[in-house]
């Protein structure tokens, strides 16, 4: 994780040992090794996940998303489920929580560790440097689903304006990933609505940290990690709604078989319907549980090979331009927040005049926001 002693933090609304959010943090052959679980019969000297965000990773001041079941142990209450998940929670019996929160209270720092909106809300980031929140034992909920109530989950908008208040603290800038996750995992579903309900949320995402950083010391970056098989028929009416049916039933619009389709489809998927084509027409093909028609079938839909498209805001946000590599990305990152091979970049800061009208730039924070249509992510660099 670059750090080069800024602050730290990870946001998802996945389990936050899923996939993206690892990658910030842990070094794994498989992505699967979550847990220990997941680890029988591999070779001493390999630790999951789970075990090095925690172990770690005790510097990360920001640790925000879902996957609570990977951090307690098997005969631990899950604190909202009230029971036991042995099947997924840690063999070793190891309450991972309980550890974040002896190291910080070992070294005398302000932590809080939170499961639920009401815990979420009442932590106060002017006092709190380091917040822990684990708010499902899996993934966290659809936006379209979420309770949020004071026994439900924060947004994401709101976990990443927790993250900034928080890690904006620091003088020598920070580094903040943020994942709006479930909008891939609704695509998998065919479930376009909550998909692109999950769109919006991580818009509002942006919107926030767009509001609370300044585009002179913070970069912030939009992309996500790949397309899915999504697809925007063509013709319907203007005004039409788009989860509905192409109703344009002109000669050139109307499929040939004379039965109405969606404007929004699936190329392959679960919701295939086996070559009988079914007429939508009594269909409530806008309700949250529809699931678009897939064109082969699938138990899950899968990603796509085309370009995503990436967005930049702030230092050195003229290299994200035309298409790139995506290990560019990391590469602009780095240079703009001087550090790894860029250090020496910056070092005719340090003699900058501080009553400089730009010495703002003396210090980079790395803010990365990774957002798309299909898989979004958000990276603050504070620069």
């Amino acid at each position: 994780m670059l750090v080069s002693g800024r602050s730290v933090g990870v946001v998802s609304t996945a389990r936050i040992t899923h996939a993206t959010p690892a990658c910030a943090y842990a070094k794994t052959p498989s992505r699967d090794w979550e847990v220990d679980g997941e680890m029988v019969g591999v070779a001493e000297g390999c630790t999951d996940i789970a075990s090095q965000l925690i172990y770690n990773n005790s510097y990360a001041k920001v640790i925000l998303g879902g996957g609570r079941q990977y951090f307690l142990g098997r005969n631990d209450l899950d604190p909202e489920l009230n029971h036991t998940n042995s099947g997924r929670q840690r063999l070793d019996g190891v309450d991972l929580t309980q550890v974040w929160k002896d190291d910080k209270d070992r070294r005398k720092l302000s932590a809080e560790y939170v499961w639920n909106k009401s815990q979420f809300d009442s932590v106060d980031p002017r006092n709190t440097d380091y917040i822990l929140g684990l708010f499902e034992a899996g993934h966290m909920q659809y936006e379209l689903d979420r309770d949020n109530g004071t026994d439900g989950e924060p947004s994401l908008a709101e976990m990443t304006q927790k993250a900034i208040q928080i890690l904006q603290k620091d003088s020598k800038g920070f580094f903040l990933l943020v994942e709006g996750a479930r909008i891939d995992h609704a695509h998998h579903d065919n479930n376009a609505r909550r998909s692109l309900y999950e769109v919006l949320a991580l818009e509002d995402a942006v919107k926030v940290a767009n509001d609370m950083t300044d585009e002179s010391d913070t970069l912030i970056i939009v992309t996500a990690d790949h397309a899915h098989v999504f697809n925007i028929a063509g013709y319907p009416k203007r005004g039409n709604d788009i989860f509905g049916v192409v109703d344009n039933v002109g000669e050139d619009a109307i499929a040939a078989d004379g039965i109405p389709f969606t404007t929004l489809l699936y190329a392959n998927g679960n919701s295939y319907d086996w070559g009988n084509r079914t007429n939508v027409s009594s269909i409530d093909t806008t309700h949250k549980d529809y699931l678009q028609v897939a064109a082969a079938p699938r138990s899950s839909e899968t990603h796509a090979g085309s370009d995503v498209t990436i967005y930049a805001r702030g230092p050195m946000s003229h290299l994200i331009h035309s298409v790139h590599e995506q290990h560019y990305i990391a590469h602009v990152m780095t240079y703009a927040a001087c550090v790894a091979d860029n250090t020496q970049r910056c070092d005719h800061l340090e003699n900058r005049d501080p009553n400089s009208a730009n010495k703002n730039h003396d210090r980079t924070y790395l803010y990365v926001m990774c957002v798309l249509i299909n898989f979004l992510h958000l990276y603050f660099v504070h620069v």
